[in-house]
């Protein structure tokens, strides 16, 4: 059996959202709502860094399949540097709410920071995607739908190595940044080195 909850409050539609990329130097931050149906249940389930890459994909078109509603949005990166990465991170939460085909009567957020939606209550659950069947839900979502992506632009900037590391800070993407420079998809607010060249 799963350890998530299935709700905060049983009779509600909640709604859960949670984003992936944040920690990221290049690409957008992705963003999943999903409302998911009172009696779902997957034992597999769980937050998405818990998970094997083979475990998301198994996972995504069960939940696309059985979700009551679930949408999936992107702030790409010349967004998180006009207006920081937290502030895109919940802007790609208010969009994929946005897309919903049934409006939520409460949003439930991972993390610790939130700005309100409309007029929809919220509340937010700190590790909530390792807690609540619908958070976990939607970083299967956001995850997948961002790695995806950044396999497709991997395929244009090859020597970032974006396939494997998706766009963070590993050792092989800090060392390609310094031989070639940033790409266009690279977050130029973000320290992309360990010291940062004012050449850039």
């Amino acid at each position: 059996m799963s350890k998530l909850l299935p709700f905060l409050e049983p009779d509600r539609i909640e709604a859960g959202c949670d984003e992936a990329g944040r920690g990221c130097l290049a690409g957008p931050v992705v963003a999943a709502a999903v409302i998911l149906p009172p009696d779902f249940s997957n034992d597999l389930l769980n937050d998405s860094k818990q998970l094997t890459e083979r475990q998301r994909d198994k996972l995504r078109p069960i939940i696309e399949r059985e979700a009551v509603a679930w949408a999936v949005a992107f702030v790409d990166n010349t967004v998180i540097d006009e207006i920081n990465i937290l502030k895109a991170s919940i802007r790609a939460m208010h969009e994929a709410v946005d897309q919903l085909k049934v409006r939520p009567e409460h949003l439930l957020i991972d993390g610790n920071k939130f700005i309100k939606y409309h007029d929809i209550a919220h509340t937010c659950i700190v590790k909530g995607d390792g807690k609540m069947m619908s958070i976990a839900a939607a970083s299967v979502l956001a995850k997948t739908y961002r790695d995806e992506y950044m396999c497709r632009v991997a395929e244009q900037y090859p020597q970032y190595n974006w396939a494997k590391n998706k766009g963070y800070p590993t050792r092989d993407h800090r060392a390609a940044i310094e031989q070639y420079g940033p790409t266009p998809l690279h977050r130029m607010s973000f320290q992309l080195l360990d010291t940062q060249l004012s050449l850039f």
